[in-house]
């Protein structure tokens, strides 16, 4: 008869290959049945021209820098995960953050 084997194991990211790392100050979200999409993007400083374009359009177009699909299976701990680090992050440093801004 086949023994099923459990094991338990810690997965933790392999730096060894040159990944560049990206900077992104934005991030729009979408999903699916299946998965959700995180869209990374740099939102630069905006010029008079960017300003008055937005004002007329309501929009401003951001480069996206990286997208991430995540199984639908993932997400519950990358909220935890994400959580618990802004708790450890604003207890070493006392900074609270407001959670009361944009959705997006």
């Amino acid at each position: 008869m086949n023994e099923r084997k459990q094991i338990n194991f810690t997965i933790v990211p392999d730096d060894s290959a040159d990944v560049p790392r990206t900077y992104a100050n934005f991030c729009a979200i979408s999903h699916t049945p299946f998965d959700f999409t995180l869209a990374f993007c740099e939102v630069l400083p905006l010029s008079e021209k960017d300003i008055q374009a937005a004002e007329a359009q309501h929009v401003v177009r951001a480069p996206v820098r990286a997208k991430v699909v995540v199984p639908l299976q993932v997400v519950p701990n990358l909220i935890a995960a994400l959580q618990e680090h802004m708790r450890v992050y604003s207890e070493s440093t006392g900074q609270t953050w407001d959670a009361k801004g944009p959705v997006h």
